[in-house]
């Protein structure tokens, strides 16, 4: 069973109710920022509260360990339509510990898509066309390496203006603070 009755009741009060009016802004970040991070639930409203972020401050884009995993993906695309679209000035990637993507088993992760529905045809085909899942699935053991390998990715982009800061951070999910991994204005 979905929740997708019980949101679409919500919204409907929501909308009708006008309580989307205090959220009310530009599609431009006001403090021409856009932030790479992680979609752990812990962040949904803590990082942009640790950071002193409001609605409309910033672009925020998610992905898996605030990770960059190909540079013509669709998180760095995103990344260069913040920057060159939409009136970015500068890139935080922000990691987090106790980040489930540094415990992920690949061979775990493809059991559980095999209990859940997915053929063992379909996973030896995909390996057999080249992907190898395992790579693809894999985590990485340090966050503040991980933070650094993606603010590598982004800052040497051959898209990436090199004006434009790229800073790498690390937040605690139960306190907020914010460690510097890596000062992109320096």
């Amino acid at each position: 069973m979905t929740m997708l009755k019980e949101i679409l009741k919500f919204n409907e009060d929501f909308v009708q109710e006008k309580k989307y009016e205090p959220f009310i802004t530009t599609k431009y970040p006001d403090k021409r920022i856009v932030i790479l991070s992680c979609m752990d639930t812990r962040l949904v409203e803590l990082l942009p509260k640790a950071m002193n972020l409001r609605n409309g401050d910033v672009k925020i884009v998610k992905s898996a360990g605030a990770l960059v995993s190909h540079p013509f993906g669709a998180v760095m695309r995103s990344l260069l339509v913040a920057v060159y679209g939409l009136q970015a000035d500068e890139v935080y990637v922000v990691g987090h510990y106790d980040c489930g993507m540094s415990a992920v088993d690949p061979d775990a992760m493809l059991n559980q898509m095999v209990d859940r529905g997915i053929k063992e045809e379909t996973i030896k085909m995909m390996e057999y066309s080249g992907i190898d899942l395992k790579d693809f699935l894999r985590g990485f053991g340090d966050v503040a390496t991980s933070v650094k390998k993606s603010v590598d990715t982004i800052r040497n982009h051959p898209l990436m203006v090199d004006s434009v800061p790229v800073h790498g951070l690390v937040i605690d999910p139960n306190t907020g603070r914010l460690d510097l991994i890596d000062d992109g204005s320096k």
